[in-house]
């Protein structure tokens, strides 16, 4: 069994929906180009609209974690290295 680590820290404090979206935006932002990134956004948003009836607790779960599994997902099979935040003090 391969063990990978989510696409950003933080995917293991994601329990409520609203977290998620949060989270996953920040996802998008990792990404190399404007256009993934706004085809990205677009998918999430169209995402939570579909399931903002979800009221099951347990769905809501496996929703998150379906969620997190797949941005992993596409960040790994990216055929480029992911944007880099500079570190302020390095030129």
């Amino acid at each position: 069994m391969v063990l990978r680590m989510a696409p950003l820290p933080g995917a293991e404090l994601v329990q409520r929906p609203l977290q998620l979206y949060r989270y996953l935006l920040r996802c998008c932002r990792q990404l190399p180009t404007k256009g993934i990134q706004e085809h990205y956004k677009h998918t999430v948003r169209q995402s939570f609209r579909v399931h903002s009836d979800e009221d099951n607790p347990e769905r809501i779960q496996q929703i998150i974690k379906r969620a997190i599994e797949d941005a992993d997902w596409i960040m790994n099979k990216l055929p480029f290295p992911l944007k880099k935040k500079r570190d302020p003090g390095t030129n």
